[in-house]
């Protein structure tokens, strides 16, 4: 039985606590892609306030914290299905070497949050003329 137990508590720990697991565990998604002369984030953050979004950079990681909170004006009992996912959220994304993290700039618009790292010099494109 203990065995059992501890197995459930890792795979399920919010459900050992009365949580809905689809509801313990929300991360937003996110697209991460490369154009010229930079890096772009995208992260998917509906119902989350702008206020409520932290971004960091330590040790060449940068970390998006946040928190989703549920809608307190509807009375539990009133639901009839309750899908939307609420909480707190941690996603990190390692950088490349050589990043110049205060050159990194996040912009939040109809719920998406765009994060735009520049490239350090050495991994820009570099173009040649031809004469």
């Amino acid at each position: 039985n203990r065995m059992n137990q501890i197995f459930d508590e890792f795979f399920a720990p919010a459900a050992a606590k009365g949580i809905e697991p689809a509801f313990a565990n929300w991360n937003p998604t996110a697209d991460v892609y490369e154009e010229d002369a930079h890096y772009v984030i995208k992260a998917e953050l509906p119902g989350v306030k702008r206020e409520d979004i932290h971004l960091d950079v330590e040790n060449n990681v940068l970390v998006l914290r946040g928190e989703r909170t549920e809608d307190k004006e509807v009375k539990e009992e009133n639901y009839y299905r309750k899908e939307m996912a609420c909480g707190t959220f941690e996603r990190s994304f390692a950088l490349p070497e050589g990043v110049n993290a205060d050159a990194i700039a996040a912009d939040y618009k109809d719920g998406i949050l765009k994060i735009t790292i520049p490239k350090p010099e050495s991994k820009q494109p570099k173009k040649i003329a031809v004469q």
